[in-house]
């Protein structure tokens, strides 16, 4: 995962923990393939975040491990075969935990790097 504004190591520290939050919020919004759930980080960010193949992938395959998201193959917008993920049900109640557990880190970072 790279940035536009940040280090390559700066950004895996930033991200580390969030990348299946991400992915599970983009595909709330329905079925995509890999590709353009990247597609889609990267637009959400305002560009600041482009994920790697090499990190989204092996996340893509740790969600459907976990059951928190399906996959099947079909036909892409190009006519190329791709294989879309969806979010399941177990997926919908992870993120709005995982959702729930970065809104209170976000929190309280903020509090400690209030000015004195």
């Amino acid at each position: 995962m790279r940035t536009k504004r940040a280090s390559r190591s700066e950004a895996v520290g930033l991200l580390q923990g969030t990348l299946d939050m991400m992915i599970l919020r983009t595909l709330e919004r329905g079925p995509q393939h890999g590709h353009g759930i990247g597609v889609a980080i990267r637009a959400g960010s305002e560009e600041f975040l482009h994920i790697e193949r090499g990190s989204l992938y092996p996340a893509l395959h740790r969600l459907e491990e976990h059951g928190w998201i399906d996959a099947e193959w079909r036909t892409s917008e190009n006519n190329q075969r791709a294989r879309y993920y969806r979010l399941t049900r177990a997926g919908r109640k992870h993120l709005l935990l995982e959702a729930s557990r970065w809104e209170r880190m976000v929190k309280a970072i903020a509090r400690v790097m209030r000015p004195v």
